[in-house]
């Protein structure tokens, strides 16, 4: 067998050439259909869910089979636990007419319902399981336990809740998987087929590559440009990691920063839109949104995020005196453009869709049918494309998806319990309680959850997870809805740099040969204003372009404005550099003006403004006389 790395575990490829085509053709056909579906309208909501869940379960149990399909004998009780959740979809599909008509917790459920409701939660907690730990589908089982034993809930009307309704499996989660993150995930793969990542790459380089720092700017770059179409951080990670962080070690950054700069930027491409990761389409679900509103929201919190990342390789780069990448290393900027530049359109096409008011799925099918004929336009792009390149981004778009897919077909059994239960309103009652009407202490508490759950789930079950139990009570204590949900998103998506469990920053320590726990308290520091950006625009929602009742957007300017120099003078302060090198005192005024200007108001922005003046006037006029810190190897 051969093993082929995937965002979450890992599957296994058979060395039966039989095999490998059936998964091909499988795959293939997944994409193909999902195509279909965007191009032409979907069919029925549970029709359509329950397909997209079928393929995906299909494709779970070939590539992830049980001792690695080791021996036949595994491989047929493999079979069968296939065989038992495809049946549990088909008997929907077989007797739909029943299933459309019957009175939810009224009619009485057959034996035959019975059956295969339960076989098909057993297999749906099995695949996930397969594909992305066991963090989720024991979530899941405390959950439903907790329905079935603790509560009135009788388990007929449980289980009618969590199979034979559009409240549990094939909720509105696997909805989502179906219908948006399917066709952005083959977006993605044509455009990883069409060379566009080097395109990324050289672009990076020619940008920022000469300055000081700049392979680790160039990492900054390169993986907000990649994570817009792979929304992985982790995949993002295996894919720019390889060459920003050797350049970054190349150039005197110390490993563990290496590869603390490249999870954190890779990390981030999950938040930066125009195309951002799952998480994204599940939330425009839950808000009843257009996906471009999202886009819209996360804009400025992205571009923050980024902002202080940059800064803080800056600073760090000024302080240990290095250098960027020599000029004659460099690629040029308009022969980029002029070779490589026309890639850009994919990326254009959804930006143009999506302002048009076009579906974001099929701005998703447009531009990834775009992606080889645009690719095929010049030589420098077309030489590695052949026959079997849009097969093998189809293949790839299919296996992308299985993880989404499958998380979100077992968080469909949270939230199906959570609902039936009411679990939702207590822990909102709980909250408010224990945060005793404190905006500040709830938001912390929910940050925590945040980063607790993301450690042992993909980004998209913590935040629907989040969603059900949390932001709720953020909600009710005054918080608009939008900052709600992406306060909870971000702290899903921050869990990938925090350790102990922090999988991004794994990842690129591995790359860079540097020890995990010191990449990952790393991690930590250069994205350390990422953690208070969420308090940002939960206080001040202007930062997401949320004006007040008889405002203009341009009333948001003023917020933006200072909460970009605050998350630079945060990076400042904890870097330890400014204008010069700055001394622990100028340290910790610089701290304090960043907050200051984080924190909305117009005197907390003049003592921001004034204690920044005050740390620049007294480097200008008292220069630190301490020698600089030495280049580390």
């Amino acid at each position: 067998m051969k093993a082929v790395v995937s965002d979450e575990k890992v599957a296994v490829t058979p060395v039966s050439h039989f095999m490998r085509l059936l998964i091909t053709v499988i795959a293939v056909s997944m994409s193909l259909y999902h195509m279909y579906a965007a191009a032409f309208g979907p069919p029925e909501a549970v029709i359509f869910r329950g397909t997209h869940l079928m393929f995906a379960m299909v494709l779970v149990f070939l590539l992830f089979p049980t001792l690695s399909g080791k021996s036949a004998k595994w491989r047929t009780y493999d079979m069968l636990l296939l065989a038992l959740g495809l049946a549990g979809v088909l008997n929907i599909f077989l007797d739909y007419e029943n299933f459309v008509n019957r009175i939810i917790y009224i009619d009485d459920l057959t034996q035959r319902d019975i059956f295969f409701g339960v076989a098909l939660i057993v297999i749906v907690l099995e695949a996930t399981r397969r594909v992305i730990g066991w963090a989720l589908p024991i979530t899941a089982m405390v959950f439903m336990g907790y329905a079935a034993l603790f509560t009135q809930v009788k388990l007929p009307v449980l289980l009618e809740q969590l199979y034979l309704s559009t409240e549990g499996i094939f909720g509105s989660t696997l909805g989502v998987s179906a219908a948006y993150v399917m066709l952005f995930v083959i977006f993605g793969a044509f455009m990883e087929k069409s060379s566009t990542g080097r395109l990324f790459m050289d672009f990076s380089l020619a940008l920022t590559g000469k300055s000081a720092g700049g392979p680790g700017k160039v990492a900054i770059i390169s993986s907000s440009l990649f994570g817009t179409v792979s929304g992985s951080a982790v995949a993002n990670v295996m894919v720019t990691g390889p060459i920003t962080i050797p350049l970054m070690k190349r150039t005197g950054f110390r490993p563990a920063f290496a590869a603390a700069v490249e999870a954190v930027a890779s990390t981030g491409g999950q938040i930066m839109p125009p195309v951002m990761g799952a998480v994204a389409f599940v939330m425009a679900e839950f808000l009843a949104v257009p996906y471009l509103q999202v886009a819209l929201w996360a804009l400025v919190p992205a571009l923050l995020y980024y902002v202080s990342v940059f800064f803080a390789v800056h600073f760090e780069a000024k302080r240990y005196k290095l250098m960027g990448v020599p000029a004659n290393e460099l690629p040029n900027i308009g022969r980029v453009m002029i070779e490589r530049g026309h890639m850009f359109i994919p990326m254009a096409i959804i930006i143009a869709g999506l302002v048009m008011g076009y579906s974001a799925p099929l701005c998703a099918l447009v531009a990834a049918l775009a992606c080889l004929p645009i690719a095929m336009l010049r030589h420098t792009t077309r030489q590695d494309i052949t026959w079997m390149t849009p097969i093998k981004a189809l293949e790839e778009g299919a296996r992308g998806t299985l993880s989404v897919a499958m998380a979100c077909a077992c968080a469909g059994l949270v939230i199906g319990s959570i609902t039936i239960t009411g679990l939702g309103i207590v822990f909102t009652q709980v909250v408010i309680e224990l945060a005793n009407n404190h905006i500040l202490l709830a938001l912390i508490v929910t940050g925590i959850a945040g980063i607790i759950l993301g450690m042992g789930m993909p980004t998209t079950p913590a935040y629907i997870v989040m969603v059900a139990l949390l932001v709720p009570a953020l909600i009710k204590m005054g918080i608009v809805a939008p900052a709600a949900h992406l306060f909870a998103l971000y702290f899903a998506i921050l869990s990938a740099i925090t350790p102990p469990v922090a999988l991004s920053v794994f990842a690129a320590a591995g790359i860079a040969n540097a020890n995990m726990w010191t990449a990952g308290l790393a991690a930590v520091r250069a994205a350390a204003p990422a953690y208070i950006v969420p308090f940002m625009f939960a206080y001040e929602p202007a930062l997401l372009f949320i004006v007040k009742e008889g405002q203009e957007w341009y009333h948001a300017l003023w917020p933006i404005a200072t909460a970009t120099i605050g998350v630079v003078g945060l990076a400042a302060g904890l870097f330890g550099w400014f204008r010069g090198h700055a001394s622990m005192p100028q340290r910790i005024l610089l701290v304090i003006a960043a907050l200051s200007l984080i924190k909305p108001g117009a005197i907390t922005d003049l003592v921001g403004f004034g204690l920044l003046a005050l740390v620049y006037f007294w480097q200008y006029v008292a220069p630190h006389k301490e020698p600089l810190i030495a280049k580390p190897i």
